[in-house]
Parts: C-alpha cells; sequence; structure tokens
C-alpha cells in the first residue's frame, strides 16, 4: 500500500509452500483478509516470495496471466521480490543452505533472471522494481583468501549478466529494476563495510571492464549502470545484530553512491548479559525456547571494549555463556515488529523507528517491507493467528510512518 511517498507491504516467504499452486493458495488465503484490515480502500501491495519452483511454474501455460487477473480482481500490486531462499524454507531444517545454490553457480543466476522476467510483467507502470538475493555466500564455507577471491570474481560475473540484463529491458521498457543484496551475519558480506569493499574492488572495476567490453559504455556511464542494477536491501535486523550505526552507514552509502533498494523491516533479539554469573542461568533459561533446528540464528555479542565476538547460532553462543565477557547479545531471530521486550530479553525494535526516520528525512527508498518469517517456529505465547500477526505489524509500521 502506499503511504506518502513509500510502498508498504509484507514479504510472503511468512507462508510454507515451494510450488507455485502452493503459492498462489497462501496469497488467494491470506491477502484479501489482510489487505481488508490494513487496506480495504485502497490498493494493496505484495512482497512475492518464489522458490526456484514457483518461478517455472508461474511461468507455466496461463499461470502467469490468471494471477495478474486475480491481482487487478483484488486491488492488489507487486513491486518487490524475496529472491534469497531459492529452495525449501519452512517445516524442514534450512540452516546454512539458505544459501545454496549461491552467486557462484549457474542455477542461483538463472533463477534470479527468471524472476526479473516475471517482475518485468507484474511491475505497475511508472515504479521501480527490486528482488532481494543472497550476500553472494555462506562464508563458512570458503577458507583462505585465494577461495574468497575465486567466491567474489564468479560472483561479479553472474552479477553483471543481471545487470546487462536489467539495462536492456530499461532500454526495452523504461522499466528500472534492481537486485538487492541483503548483507547478514556470516554472509560472505556481512556489513556495510564489506558492501562497499565489495563495490569498490569488485563490481565496479570488473563492471566497468565487462560492460565496456560487451555494450561499449564509458567507464563513468558503465559504473553508473551498475549502481542503478545493483543495490543493497536493508535488513534492519541483520544491520542492529552487527551494531551498525544506521545514521553512518546510510551516510557512508550516500557517499559512494550505493543505492537502498528496499528497507526490510526486522526485529532482533537482544540481551544484557549479567556481570553476576549466577544471573546468567536465567539468561539462558529466557534464550532456550529461541533454540529451534530450521533456521540459523547467528549470535554477536559485544564486550565492554566494544569488540565483537560471533557465534555461528545459538546454540554455540550458550556453550559460552557462563564465561563470556560479552555485555550484550544480539541474536538473527526475526522476532514481532511491534513489540519491545519479552521479560529479560528486548529486541531491537528501536532500530527500526531510527531507520524509518532516516528514510524519512534522506528518502533513500520507496521500498519497506516487513520480514518476520519465523511465525511458526516463535513461542506459542508470542503469536495469535497469522493474518492478525501480520495485520499487526503493517498496522504498527503504518503508526510510525509520516
Amino acid at each position: 500500500m502506499q503511504i506518502a511517498n513509500v510502498h508498504l507491504t509484507y514479504c510472503t516467504n511468512i507462508h510454507p509452500g515451494e510450488s507455485w499452486e502452493a503459492t498462489f493458495d497462501n496469497l488467494k488465503k491470506y491477502v484479501p483478509n489482510i489487505k481488508k484490515n490494513v487496506s480495504p480502500d485502497g490498493a494493496f501491495a505484495i512482497g512475492l516470495r518464489l522458490s526456484d519452483e514457483a518461478s517455472v511454474g508461474l511461468l507455466r501455460g496461463d499461470n502467469l496471466g490468471e494471477f495478474k487477473r486475480w491481482l487487478e480482481e483484488e486491488q492488489c500490486y507487486v513491486f518487490t521480490f524475496n529472491g534469497f531462499p531459492f529452495g525449501g524454507f519452512h517445516r524442514q531444517v534450512v540452516k546454512d543452505e539458505v544459501h545454496h545454490p549461491d552467486w557462484t553457480t549457474p542455477e542461483r543466476l538463472a533463477y534470479t533472471l527468471r524472476l526479473f522476467d516475471i517482475l518485468a510483467q507484474l511491475l505497475p507502470e511508472g515504479m521501480d522494481g527490486g528482488i532481494s538475493t543472497s550476500p553472494l555466500t555462506y562464508r563458512h564455507w570458503h577458507h583462505g583468501e585465494k577461495a574468497i577471491e575465486a567466491v567474489k570474481r564468479k560472483s561479479c560475473e553472474h552479477l553483471l549478466e543481471v545487470v546487462q540484463h536489467l539495462h536492456k529491458i530499461k532500454a526495452t521498457t523504461g522499466q528500472v529494476l534492481h537486485l538487492d543484496i541483503e548483507p547478514e551475519p556470516d554472509g560472505l558480506l556481512e556489513n556495510a563495510g564489506e558492501v562497499i569493499d565489495f563495490f569498490k574492488e569488485w563490481l565496479i572495476p570488473l563492471g566497468t571492464t565487462v560492460l565496456f567490453e560487451q555494450l561499449g559504455l564509458p567507464e563513468t556511464e558503465a559504473a553508473a549502470v551498475v549502481k542503478e542494477h545493483i543495490r543493497v536491501c536493508y535488513d534492519v535486523c541483520h544491520f542492529a545484530v552487527a551494531y551498525e550505526d544506521h545514521g553512518a552507514v546510510v551516510a557512508a552509502f550516500e557517499r559512494e553512491g550505493i543505492k537502498t533498494g528496499k528497507i526490510q523491516i526486522s526485529a532482533a533479539l537482544k540481551v544484557k548479559i549479567p556481570q553476576d554469573k549466577k544471573k546468567r542461568k536465567d539468561v539462558e533459561r529466557a534464550l532456550l525456547p529461541f533454540v529451534e533446528s530450521t533456521y540459523l540464528h547467528q549470535v554477536i555479542g559485544r564486550n565492554q571494549e566494544g569488540t565483537l565476538t560471533s557465534y555461528p547460532d545459538l546454540p554455540d553462543a550458550l556453550v559460552n555463556l557462563a564465561d563470556t565477557d560479552d555485555g550484550e547479545w544480539r541474536i538473527h531471530f526475526h522476532v514481532p515488529v511491534f513489540v519491545d521486550s519479552y521479560g529479560l530479553l528486548q529486541s531491537t525494535q528501536s532500530d527500526i523507528l531510527k531507520v524509518l526516520e532516516l528514510n524519512c528525512s534522506h528518502a533513500f527508498t520507496a521500498h519497506l517491507e516487513v520480514e518476520t518469517y519465523t511465525w511458526e517456529v516463535l513461542p506459542h505465547d508470542m503469536h495469535r493467528t497469522l493474518e492478525g500477526d501480520i495485520s499487526r505489524e503493517l498496522e504498527w509500521v503504518k503508526s510510525k510512518l509520516p
């Protein structure tokens, strides 16, 4: 839905289902009621998640035509996709496999190009459209400087094929489409500094060469084309877990000419670690309900000197709880955005408010997408009904927008 100069939606990766039939069934089941709750009189936006399987299925027969007719009938529109999870994302062990296949593979490239061809047919006239994606790969799959460089080079080659595809679409239709890289803990691109370095050391140098050779674009124009079509997905939970200063990040991206494709509005868990080690058992008991087997819940701790310590998953952190000198933990566990505390635990809700405030003053993106995908694995007392919870999140965000 449009509110002032931004478009607000929720990401349908909340709903389980990998085929197009299951995806469409979920949209028909939930979206009309959520729209009735939060946007009864205006058009309602959908942040669409299509698995690889669903993207192939949507292009069979008249499925895409049927979907476009349904969107029109229901007064809905699509302006953003979540293209990060390639395959199964619910009711199975996902963990680090959410990055598979990564950006070194032709499968990831083909999937992403297919998503853009679909988005180009769904995007309302006059809007830009984006697809969020993996931060290249999972960091711990690769060891040594040479291995990391090889990943970045091959990923760049594939990303630049996407750039050329989107440049041709713009030349043909006028549509501005962008791929939004989503930094996250233990991704190869984990924070703002690593994103900036990747642009400066890899994407732009290689991009100017490739776009000159393939399209004859001079260096300055080639760099602008790369930055037009490769952007950042600003997942607030992920940047908060990394203890990023949002104002400094926004300013740094602006200096480098790196655009933000969308803000994913999401909250992480955080907890203060008591100095009294006897009280740490209470923290452990509070965190144990969040230990679950589906997703990775990376933890980053910070001590009084500001030193950060990373743990690949919540159980790894809990093993170190008794003896850590961390004063705070932030946990990559998406929790409802409308709640700021859970007993001993807190959320990073204040980071959301800061990012929304910055976007209001700097207007660095018009795309806002609520992304709390963990409803099925949250402790039972933290949610009610799915459509009620989604509506409540959207209403909370609406109340924080001008």
